[in-house]
This record gives structure tokens, sequence and C-alpha cells, in this order.
């Protein structure tokens, strides 16, 4: 097995799988290498998978730069409905009507959404709100209100559409709400929807293809018994 140093500095890119939160990874691996500096550069939702970049030890000085880097990912879009989180977490409501829906509106709609626009939040985010994390409120019934802000989305392709399921790579600045994007592409179309899957491919120059799954890299390297000194 592949000896490394991870306790003076290294910088692991894992495909975060579903469902595991990506402090759940960094506990994961602080564990498993009993490690005394290690945090990861940029939150990726529990429903997303793809790149999550850790750093450890010296390396972790790299953090606010690599999380300032821009993001691309491959968001799946689902038209027809809408959900209180704007993602997968919470059942679909308000069903409408999308035989009207062509790849041609759908892109079309795009145009709308490249370049600096103001966004909102979800409720359902990391964002506090009087002290208060907005998805804490919102899940206790107390849906705060966010204000809009500005972010800048660079590119969208639509790289394919199945029905009313809609493929997008997105290209944005750091600060972006892909579950947003879902939400008021649907508002814009009339639709509703909602974000049914989300891969995050690369963040400034590391790309989802370099990274390894969260089973390979402790496969990998040998389970650590004690912190080291």
């Amino acid at each position: 097995m592949e000896v490394v140093d991870f306790e003076a500095g290294e910088i692991i890119l894992i495909n975060k799988p579903r469902e595991w939160t990506s402090f759940d990874v960094v506990a994961k691996i602080r564990n498993h290498l009993k490690l005394t500096k290690i945090g990861h550069a940029g939150t990726l939702d529990p429903l997303a998978t793809g790149l999550l970049i850790l750093c450890t030890g010296a390396r972790t000085k790299e953090i606010n730069a690599i999380q300032d880097a821009d993001k691309q990912y491959v968001a799946e879009i689902t038209f027809g409905a809408v959900t209180d989180s704007y993602d997968a977490e919470c059942p679909p409501r308000d069903i409408r009507d999308t035989s009207h829906l062509t790849p041609e509106t759908v892109q079309e709609a795009l145009a709308h959404f490249t370049g600096t626009i103001a966004q909102v939040p979800p409720t359902y985010s990391a964002i506090k709100v009087d002290g208060k994390r907005a998805y804490k409120l919102a899940r206790k019934g107390k849906a705060p209100e966010l204000k809009a802000r500005s972010v800048m989305i660079h590119a969208i392709e639509l790289l394919d559409m199945e029905l009313a399921v809609a493929r997008l790579h997105i290209h944005c600045q750091k600060g972006t709400y892909i579950r947003s994007l879902a939400h008021d592409l649907g508002q814009h179309l009339g639709t509703g929807a909602y974000l049914s899957g989300l891969v995050r491919t690369a963040i400034g120059h590391y790309k989802l293809a370099d990274a390894q799954t969260l089973e390979d890299f402790l496969h990998k390297h040998p389970k650590r018994t004690k912190t080291p000194h």
C-alpha cells in the first residue's frame, strides 16, 4: 500500500457518495488516518455526488483559495413540480403540465440565467439567519425569508432532454446554488422544476476524473491506530 504523509499536508480528491454529507467524508478520513488537521474546500449537499476536495496538514491553508475557484456541475432538472427544498429531499408538489416543453424552449430560457443574476438561496440551505442555520428553521416549519444576492453563471449547456427531465452542464462562480437555478428555471417556464440530481465535475483546475471513491481511498491507505506526534 502507498504510504503518504497526510499529516504534513496533502490534497485529496474524493468522489463524494450520495447521501453522505461533506462533513461525513471529512470525519471518516480523519478517523481512519488519525489526522489532527483536515478540512474540505466546498460543501456538497448530501444528495449530490462528485468532486469533494479535502486538504490536510499545512495544505489546509489552501482551502479558501480553492473554495474561491469556479465550479462546474452536471445537473439533472425535473420539470412539472416543485419541492420545498428545491431538490429531491422533499416530496414533489404543485404538479403541472409539461407537454409544451421542448429542448428549444428550455435552451431559450437558459439565456436568462447566464451572466450576473440575482438569486435567492434555498430555504433549505446552511445560510445563517439570526445565528441559526436556515435549513434547521425550515425543517421546524419556520421558513426564513432569505434575500436575493448576485451570482455569476458563466455558461449553461443543455446536454440532453428526455420527456420532462433535462441534463445541464453549468460553469459558475462560487456561491451559486444549483437548486435555486433549477427552481427559478421552472418558474420562468411556468412548469415548476426541482433539482433531481447533481454531480460536481470540477473546482478550478481540479477535476472529478482525477478523484477516487471513498472506498478506494480507504482501501489504498492503511488505517492508523494512533494520532501521530
